[in-house]
């Protein structure tokens, strides 16, 4: 290669990594509109949901994530990835079915919402080329999900220890997978819970809140696949670039 073409390279680089640091920003950006709109502090999310549903929660999560994982794949072969938007508007439809009886509803709503964002995240998988029933793809697919969610909390350092999880996730099948990625998962979905559970505004508070959660992961999505792209693309190992990204964050 010549020293023009590994200039040409370093910029391509360059330019791939500042795509993903304005996605990464992008993601935060929609947890922030819900809670301006809660006026709630993310931490104070959590204590606010009773203490039977907190202690259901990360069985529940598992119980969702697996269903999620046959279920999106299955229903990819019969109904074509939408657009983005599609999937935005459909999950927030959900949402608001969910919030209208408070946590009842709201708990049978959780593994459809999961479905649906699993489904938009293997769409990303597909748009970048990567066949989401691999069995890396869908290993992939859930370290999305070990992201800290749209409701953290506002105004922190950028957080990419979750891509750390990429290499514990490598050495085990997706189903045990599932069982590393669901405690934290469990915490992010408790956030959206409580939420979508307030008083007389539940239905309106869920939709918002779909809305953000649907917009996050797809976000999130690109992020990771964007990076596992580049690492084929570019033979750069996965954690280099997640330094790469973590620099241009930081800046």
């Amino acid at each position: 290669m010549s020293d023009f073409e590994l200039v040409e390279a370093a910029i391509d680089l360059d330019r791939e990594i500042d795509n993903l640091a304005t996605r990464y920003r992008a993601a935060g950006n929609f947890g922030v509109q819900v809670l301006n709109v809660l006026n709630w502090p993310a931490e104070g999310l959590l204590e606010r949901l009773p203490e039977n549903a907190r202690s259901k929660l990360e069985t529940a999560t598992v119980r969702g994530l697996e269903a999620a994982m046959s279920a999106a794949s299955g229903s990819r072969s019969l109904v074509k990835d939408q657009k983005p938007w599609v999937n935005t508007a459909t999950t927030t439809a959900v949402g608001i079915v969910g919030g209208m009886g408070g946590l009842a509803t709201a708990l049978a709503e959780l593994p459809v919402t999961v479905t649906m964002l699993m489904r938009s995240v293997q769409a990303v998988a597909a748009e970048h080329g990567f066949n989401p029933d691999d069995e890396q793809t869908r290993k992939d697919a859930l370290l999305v999900f070990a992201a800290a969610g749209p409701l953290k909390d506002a105004g922190g350092k950028p957080d990419l220890n979750f891509l750390s999880s990429r290499v514990t996730l490598t050495g085990v099948n997706v189903y045990i997978g599932i069982g590393l990625i669901a405690p934290r998962l469990a915490m992010v979905l408790g956030r959206k819970l409580a939420a979508q559970t307030i008083p007389v505004i539940g239905a309106a508070t869920a939709a918002v809140t779909n809305y953000s959660y649907s917009g996050y992961y797809h976000e999130m999505g690109q992020v990771v696949f964007g990076l596992r792209a580049l690492e084929e693309k570019t033979g750069t190992p996965f954690a280099e670039l997640v330094e790469l990204l973590s620099a241009r964050l930081d800046g």
